[in-house]
């Protein structure tokens, strides 16, 4: 991370406001397919449409023909923050705001042995609302990080036994920050709140690689990775105050560097019977390499510092179980339940990512209306629990403490699917 700065009143400069950690990170499951309802399990060895452009190119190799999905969903819940003895002022309210999202992909198979693909997708970020004058202002307002992913893909089937597939990942990353700055460190005065924005947009690329091995029929192994994608984010502090140390912080350029995580899945996906099929997943996600998540300047009576926050956070995994029930030959269940780790201690948990461990209960239903067409809705709650936080600017010493009280996330996702 670069910085340019100078002496300025204590601010802080969030990377990476987020909703939530549903993934360990903020790496998302539900992105307005089917997998909604499976809790992510069996996601890389499924293969029951062109959705498998996100979890496993490999995939297409099994579908026949052209096909197309297309999904809304919104995504809902609660994550409020009460203060502690410690803090004065008043809790968040409720920092999530119902967020819509939706997702599109079409596969193509040319023969027995090669297709092609597009998805297009968002899997990373979402957004915190805080209320503007909450006891934490200083350290959040509200921000938002969205990752929208275009992936042109292409499978190869060597035999019954074995399929590959690769698709070109690129990114357009989108961060908008707004955050309070105190115009009277340490009470000296009884002047009102200022305030920075920051936004920027970037570009950013990876792939995503895949294998599945179908070692007997209705037996299949998936196994899939998606590279790191960089995003580097640069722009002037947009400031809003009166007074000579507000006025140099007004354009300040400032550059922030990103890491989206490198993951693996391992997955396998087991039809017992021609009703019941069993799934499951196995995921890590490399989020140590994340890096540092904001930028700090306090100041004091005799000048200014500045730092960066790192974010300490450490790599996460998943263990996802599920099922299908083929209930008529047009209905189809889903169900499945998942736990993923925190990517972040108690004591390094921020107001920026407000991310913990996380349990995931989901179910679904797949209905054929004709031979060609689909439909299917599904639901995840995501159960957060409570989120202690205990954050303190070095210099000034503003503190802010308490927890997020039984915080948890929905997700409602309806998708179509099209057959040529």
């Amino acid at each position: 991370m670069q910085i340019k700065t100078s002496a300025l009143p204590a601010i802080t400069l969030c990377a990476l406001c987020s909703q939530h950690a549903y993934a360990g990170g903020i790496m998302l499951y539900e992105i307005g397919t089917d997998n909604a309802g499976l809790a992510n399990a069996g996601a890389a060895a499924r293969a029951q449409g062109p959705s498998t452009i996100a979890s496993n190119p490999a995939g297409m190799s099994y579908l026949p023909g052209t096909q197309i999905t297309g999904g809304l969903q919104v995504l809902y819940g609660d994550l409020s923050f009460d203060r502690d003895s410690n803090t004065n002022g008043t809790g968040s309210g409720n920092a999530l705001d119902p967020i819509p999202g939706g997702s599109f992909f079409v596969s193509h198979q040319f023969d027995d042995h090669w297709s092609i693909g597009f998805g297009q997708y968002a899997d990373f970020g979402l957004a915190v609302n805080y209320d503007n004058e909450w006891s934490g202002r200083y350290f959040a307002q509200n921000a938002s990080l969205a990752g929208l992913s275009f992936v042109p893909s292409v499978a190869y089937r060597f035999n019954e036994q074995w399929s590959v597939g690769v698709g070109v990942k690129a990114m357009y990353g989108m961060l908008q920050d707004q955050t309070a700055i105190d115009r009277s460190p340490f009470g000296f005065t009884d002047r009102s709140d200022g305030q920075f924005k920051y936004k920027d947009n970037d570009w950013g690329f990876g792939a995503n690689v895949g294998v599945i091995y179908a070692p007997q029929p209705g037996t299949r192994i998936g196994l899939a990775y998606t590279s790191k994608v960089d995003l580097e984010f640069e722009d002037g502090l947009d400031v809003k105050g009166d007074g000579p140390a507000l006025d140099r912080l007004d354009g300040l350029n400032t550059q922030l560097d990103m890491t989206v995580p490198q993951t693996a899945t391992l997955s396998l996906f087991q039809q017992l019977d021609p009703q019941w099929a069993l799934l499951a997943s196995v995921n890590w996600q490399d989020w140590s390499e994340l890096g540092d998540i904001a930028v700090q300047v306090d100041t004091t009576a005799f000048g200014a510092q500045s730092t960066t926050v790192d974010a300490h956070f450490k790599d996460t995994w998943q263990l996802a179980l599920g099922a299908q029930y083929q209930a008529t030959p047009q209905l189809l269940w889903n169900v499945g339940v998942a736990y993923d780790s925190s990517a972040v201690s108690d004591a390094n948990r921020t107001f920026t990512v407000p991310m913990g461990e996380s349990w995931r209960i989901a179910a679904g239903a797949t209905y054929a209306l004709n031979k060609i067409t689909d439909i299917n809705v599904s639901w995840a709650m995501v159960w957060l629990g409570d989120m202690p936080v205990d954050q303190t600017k070095s210099t000034s010493g503003i503190r802010t403490s308490g927890e997020f009280d039984n915080a948890w996330i929905q997700a409602l996702t309806g998708n179509m699917t099209w057959r040529f």
